[in-house]
C-alpha cells in the first residue's frame, strides 16, 4: 500500500494492526554521463514499491538528500546536512504523532548515512534529556549493502562496482525506466576514485562524475537481478521489524 494513494480512514484501519512504514530516501544529483540524476531516489522508490505490491505501507520518497559534493554538475540539489537532519526528524515525528511508532528508511545514497544517524541520535537524545522512554524504533536499511545486492554486484562487475555512478544502481535505473537508458563512450572507462570534499574538488578529481565505476557494464536485465536480490533481502528485515 502507497501512502500516498491511501485515504485516512484506510490508514487508520491500517494502524489497527501495524504501526510500521517504510520510507524511501535519496537524492538529486549527477551521476555520470550516462545516470539518471534521480538514480539515488528511483532505486530505493523502485525496490519500495515491490515491497508495498505484497502490502508494506510505504511513504513517499524523500528525493533531495545530503549532496553537497555533486553541486559543480548541473542539475544537482543538495540540502545541507542540518536540513536534512530537521527533514527526517519532522517526517518521524509526524509519523510518530499520527500512531505510527516504527519507521525504517530505505536509502539509496551514501552521502544521506551519516546525516540520517545523526538524525536518529537526535531523536534519542531528546528522549534521553528530558528523561522520557522513546515508543519509536527506526532503522535505516541501505540498498545497495543489502548482502544479496553486494554478491551479486561482486559477481557482475568485481572491481569495476566503484563507489559512485554504479553499474549496479544505474542497472536499476534502466530496469525501472527502460526508455531513459542512456550510452556514452567514457574515457577513462574505469573512473578514477579518492576522497569526497567540497565540489569544486569532486569535479576536479572525477570531471565526468564517476568515482571508482564503469556503468557502461550495466544492462536493463542485470537491474531486474538487482530489483529482485534487494526485494528478497528486504522483505526478510521488514518481515523483522514489522513484528
Amino acid at each position: 500500500m502507497r501512502l500516498q494513494l491511501a485515504t485516512w480512514p484506510d490508514i487508520e484501519t491500517y494502524l489497527e494492526s501495524c504501526d510500521a512504514i517504510l520510507v524511501p530516501i535519496g537524492s538529486t544529483e549527477q551521476h555520470g554521463p550516462t545516470g539518471l540524476i534521480g538514480t539515488d531516489a528511483i532505486c530505493p522508490e523502485r525496490i519500495a514499491a515491490g515491497l508495498a505490491e505484497e502490502g508494506a505501507l510505504v511513504a513517499p520518497t524523500i528525493s533531495i538528500g545530503m549532496a553537497q559534493h555533486h553541486l559543480g554538475f548541473p542539475g544537482s540539489i543538495a540540502l545541507r546536512p542540518s536540513t536534512l537532519m530537521a527533514v527526517v526528524e519532522d517526517v518521524v515525528r509526524s509519523l510518530q504523532a499520527t500512531g505510527f511508532r516504527r519507521v525504517m528508511f530505505l536509502n539509496g545514497h551514501g552521502g544521506n548515512i551519516a546525516t540520517m544517524q545523526a538524525a536518529f541520535s537526535e531523536i534519542w537524545s531528546r528522549a534521553s534529556l528530558e528523561a522520557t522512554s522513546s515508543p519509536l524504533s527506526l532503522k535505516l536499511v541501505n540498498w545497495f549493502m543489502l548482502p544479496s545486492v553486494r554478491r551479486l554486484s561482486r559477481e557482475l562487475y568485481g572491481d569495476a562496482e566503484g563507489s559512485h555512478a554504479t553499474p549496479s544502481e544505474v542497472a536499476l535505473t534502466w530496469f525501472a525506466y527502460p526508455d531513459a537508458r542512456r550510452d556514452a563512450t567514457l574515457n577513462p572507462r574505469l573512473a578514477p576514485d579518492g576522497p569526497i570534499r567540497d565540489a569544486a574538488d569532486f569535479r576536479r578529481r572525477f570531471p565526468d562524475g564517476r568515482c571508482g565505476s564503469d556503468p557502461t557494464l550495466a544492462t536493463p536485465e542485470h537491474g531486474e537481478r538487482f530489483y529482485r536480490a534487494a526485494l528478497d533481502d528486504l522483505r526478510t528485515i521488514w518481515t523483522e521489524f514489522r513484528s
